[in-house]
């Protein structure tokens, strides 16, 4: 059985291989240049949202914030490492089993956090908003902190188990050049199905609190008087997440597609559709939070846009943080 993994795995690997040689050999660099300055000017962006929270006690100290800044830093973590493997991937680059395996680890990890994170600060909202008296008492940045502890952990387990059996199954391999790639890390079949019960669990889980809270928030938006405006915006957010999940499920039903035509269509379309993957899947949500977060925050909105213009314009905060 696990000679049949490797081999299928090692097919699978090396018909992408042929892929991307045809598509460098058949057609210009743009569309790798264009996924690379998208890639830096959402990292970019990300960068000035992050240097904003961190310029102001206040948001270093909410949890909101806190848990904004998280998601910032997974969200640019995750956007380097595809990049960059995608670069290796158009190159048909070898690299040594080992580094693959730690470039992985922050990928998987940080695609996981991702989902993990939204339902976090889903739920940061719902508290807000269905009980703000105790709001300061549940949410705080003891909280926050071991929230993001959990997050990485849960979301790290799964490929770190992979690691070790191959560790402990092949461990001369790991100095081996390979074409990095998930499936290799496949050594049992067991493992797969390990990977798709994770990532089941995973959006399972996060899809049920995200329409937890969001139904929450709109019954409260209806009710409620005094905060019916904040509560209405809360309601937004969690909307907005809901499509930002959406986003990341796709990447696993893509996935399958993807796999499936490496084997039966052409390179071209392989290759073009994988492009369009990586642009509106991985990219895409990574440069909405910055957008969902902090362009419709009143407080964040005008010291980002004041770093963005370099300090030129002064902007005054209209309220205050809560």
């Amino acid at each position: 059985m696990m000679a049949m993994t490797n081999q299928s795995s090692e097919g699978s690997s090396m018909v992408h291989q042929q892929m991307f040689k045809v598509e460098l050999n058949e057609g210009p660099l743009s569309k790798l240049v264009v996924a690379i300055l998208m890639s830096l000017l959402f990292t970019c962006i990300n960068s000035i949202m992050f240097h904003t929270l961190m310029s102001k006690p206040v948001f270093r100290e909410l949890p909101r914030y806190i848990l904004f800044a998280h998601m910032l830093c997974n969200d640019t973590a995750q956007l380097l490492v595809s990049l960059l493997l995608y670069v290796l991937s158009m190159n048909v680059q070898l690299i040594p089993k080992a580094v693959c395996a730690l470039i992985l680890l922050l990928t998987v990890t940080t695609f996981r956090n991702a989902a993990l994170n939204l339902a976090v600060m889903s739920l940061e909202r719902y508290v807000a908003i269905c009980f703000p008296l105790r709001h300061s008492e549940m949410v705080t940045q003891r909280a926050a902190g071991i929230s993001i502890v959990f997050i990485w952990l849960f979301s790290l387990i799964n490929f770190a188990i992979d690691i070790i059996y191959a560790l402990i199954i092949d461990p001369p391999s790991f100095k081996d050049p390979m074409f990095c790639t998930r499936e290799r890390f496949f050594l049992s079949s067991w493992q797969n199905d390990v990977f798709q019960g994770f990532n089941y669990f995973f959006f399972v889980t996060v899809t049920a609190i995200l329409f937890f809270t969001y139904i929450n928030v709109v019954v409260a938006a209806r009710s409620a008087s005094a905060e019916k405006e904040s509560a209405k915006k809360a309601h937004k957010t969690i909307l907005l997440h809901l499509v930002q999940l959406v986003l990341c499920v796709n990447t696993f039903i893509y996935g399958t597609i993807e796999r499936a035509l490496a084997m039966t269509s052409s390179s071209r379309l392989f290759m073009d559709l994988r492009y369009l993957n990586f642009l509106f899947v991985l990219i895409l949500p990574r440069c909405l939070s910055p957008l969902i977060y902090g362009l419709r925050d009143d407080v964040v909105r005008p010291l980002f846009l004041y770093y963005a213009r370099c300090g030129t314009q002064k902007v005054k905060p209209s309220v205050t943080a809560h």
